[in-house]
């Protein structure tokens, strides 16, 4: 007797075959082609049940319209879409409070599933469902049916709360593995056969600790729990990335034993647990054996008439807004290059927080400091694929082209800081490059495990970056060598920066967050502007007032030689049509296995 589960997760709001950052039709996946595939995977056994993971109703700009025309009584559009699908149930995402809780409460009233949240708790009001539990007729080898009971059960970051500081006054999200060894058994205690765990959360550490933000390994560990669905991250698992872990198996695909699976991002993969079940003398199932696979959705598959129908007027009102004439760029605007210091794109999103924080802070005790600006990179390739990264060409600026500079529904802050601070805030972006040795060749440049979000560059100050001493940080934000300094010569308007000298540092709401890599540089009494405007109003009201932009093509920092030494880093193909950019010495390498193009770096 067999059951599937399928399951999607981190969907972003990509629901239409449609690329609307480029204005075109787009060979991508998204849920409308996701679903043709989960159609299919339905067909091929008697029993399936089908559930998402998260991160369902914000991404791109189809999220933001439907937001606004939400609040209006309109159903939801990933909603509509997806119980047109025919979705058992999903877990909520840290992603799906990015809008607030009016607006979550609203929009999971339209949906003919449950949404699931077992490690949050709303100060006022009910909260969402912990669990669900779902019934399935299994038919055995002898024509006797066996009624099988799911218990399906949702997590989600215990740092929702902290990422989203609007809401930490009406609610808090606890600790997933606490949580878990606390419910799993009441659901157990109902008399259900199976659970699975939906984990809005990465694959991390076996052991668990405190709050951890990827607990789907340690929660797997559990007893009681049969299937955990991982997210969070956008990774694929089952996969060779996940070989020689503790407690991982990747060509079976468990985490701690337990069949588990992770279906990338925005309709990329469908994940597939089958389970093979025998029955007892006295009819009591269990799991005889299993298969995972995350299937990947071929860009050819033709997209749901499902998911299309319920979608037209939200596409057509998306595509109307983003066409709409903001400004007019002289300079070509793209993220190519950003990893080396060339990003004309962020130079612009730095240039309008930097405005905005000097009109709020006149005529304050703090309108005299200097006033900077730090901001990330967001599309830079890496998970995203070799179609993602900024390529805007001098000419008009349209909302599209504004959305896809910043596509996060942040707000804009601003903290004060000192020198020292300063120079750890770009050692903490610094460590996403490797220990680049001298007299080595072809040495990758980046940090794999270093999302690009955190890379902060800041606009007003300049520096060098001397990566022949090992990273000060790791990834997470833990001191990994306490000796090492990268960055030297570090000044503004061409004078050293002293370690008490003080600025304003413009940034975002994402960096305030207690739980963030940046978050010991900023005391409680350091933020002089809180959650101000929409970056992305910002943006859009900036580029408007300057009416024509010409933004300095010039590198935002240098490397230190590096005699002998080159390093590798990926970009898109189209990089290569056109002259590599100065100051640096670059090579085209050749491609790499996820169809990137290899520059090389000479230092």
């Amino acid at each position: 007797m067999r059951l599937r589960i399928l399951a999607t997760s981190d969907v972003h709001m990509h629901l239409m075959p449609y690329d609307y950052l480029a204005g075109r039709a787009g060979s991508g996946h998204g849920l409308a082609r996701a679903a043709s595939l989960i159609a299919r995977l339905r067909t091929e056994v008697d029993a399936s049940i089908l559930l998402d993971n998260g991160d369902f109703l914000q991404g791109g700009p189809m999220g933001d319209v439907a937001a606004r025309q939400n609040l209006l009584g309109r159903t939801h559009p990933a909603i509509a879409a997806m119980n047109a699908v025919g979705y058992d149930a999903a877990a909520l995402g840290n992603h799906d409070f990015n809008y607030g809780l009016t607006f979550l409460r609203r929009t999971s009233a339209q949906a003919r599933f449950p949404m699931l949240a077992a490690n949050l708790s709303l100060r006022r009001g009910p909260d969402f469902a912990s669990h669900v539990v779902i019934e399935r007729r299994l038919t055995g080898p002898d024509g006797r049916g066996h009624d099988l009971r799911i218990g399906v059960i949702g997590f989600l970051p215990p740092q929702t709360d902290e990422w989203d500081q609007d809401l930490r006054a009406e609610m808090q999200s606890e600790d997933i593995v606490d949580s878990a060894r606390r419910l799993v058994p009441r659901l157990r205690g109902v008399g259900v056969d199976l659970v699975i765990a939906l984990a809005h959360s990465g694959i991390g550490a076996a052991d668990p600790v405190p709050r951890m933000e990827h607990a789907a390994t340690a929660l797997a560990a559990l007893p009681g729990i049969d299937v955990v669905i991982a997210g969070h991250t956008h990774e694929v698992f089952p996969s060779a990335r996940w070989h020689g872990r503790q407690g991982i198996d990747a060509a079976r695909g468990t985490l701690a034993g337990k069949p588990a699976v992770m279906p990338g991002f925005g309709g990329s993969h469908v994940g597939i647990v089958d389970l093979k079940f025998t029955a007892d003398p006295d009819g009591a199932l269990h799991v005889a054996d299993f298969r995972v696979r995350a299937e990947p959705v071929a860009p050819d598959v033709p997209a749901s008439p499902l998911v299309l129908r319920p979608l037209r007027e939200a596409h057509r009102e998306t595509v109307r807004q983003l066409s709409i004439s903001i400004g007019r760029t002289e300079t070509p605007l793209c993220s190519h290059f950003t990893v080396i210091g060339l990003d004309t794109g962020l130079r612009l999103v730095n240039r309008a927080q930097r405005w905005h924080v000097r009109q709020q802070l006149a005529g304050t005790r703090f309108a005299d400091l200097p006033v900077l600006s730090a901001s990330a990179p967001y599309r830079a390739g890496g998970r995203g694929g070799v179609d993602n990264f900024t390529d805007i060409a001098a000419g008009r600026i349209d909302q599209r082209h504004l959305t896809d500079l910043y596509s996060f529904p942040n707000r804009i802050t601003a903290i004060r800081l000192n020198g020292r601070q300063l120079g750890d805030w770009l050692e903490r972006s610094a460590s996403m490059f490797n220990h680049i040795l001298p007299g080595h060749v072809d040495q990758p440049l980046l940090d794999p495990n270093f999302p690009a979000y955190n890379f902060d560059v800041i606009e007003g100050v300049e520096w060098r970056i001397d990566l022949s001493k090992p990273p000060r940080f790791y990834p997470d934000g833990r001191l990994a060598s306490a000796g090492s300094r990268r960055i030297f010569d570090l000044r503004w308007r061409g004078r050293p920066v002293t370690e008490d000298q003080e600025f304003i540092l413009a940034t975002n709401s994402y960096r305030l967050a207690s739980c963030g890599l940046f978050s010991p540089l900023v005391p409680s009494d350091s933020v002089v502007l809180g959650r101000d405007a929409l970056t992305l109003d910002v943006l859009r009201r900036y580029v408007r007032r300057q009416r024509r932009l010409r933004m300095p093509e010039a590198a935002h920092w240098r490397f230190a030689p590096l005699p002998g030494a080159s390093a590798l880093f990926e970009t898109t193909p189209a990089a290569l049509d056109r002259p590599l950019p100065s100051p640096y010495r670059l090579e085209p390498a050749g491609t790499s296995p996820a169809g990137f193009a290899l520059v090389r770096l000479l230092f």
